[in-house]
């Protein structure tokens, strides 16, 4: 079971990476920010 996300922009089989404050797509470079808004 994985528990990182997969890319909202690339799909399936491309992982985000997990930071302290985000998550990031090596790939495409999309980020999505953790926590307030």
């Amino acid at each position: 079971m994985r528990t990182t996300k997969f890319c909202t922009r690339c799909g399936e089989g491309v992982f985000m990476a997990k930071h302290k404050d985000r998550y990031s797509c090596g790939k495409c470079g999309y980020t999505e920010f953790i926590g307030k808004k």
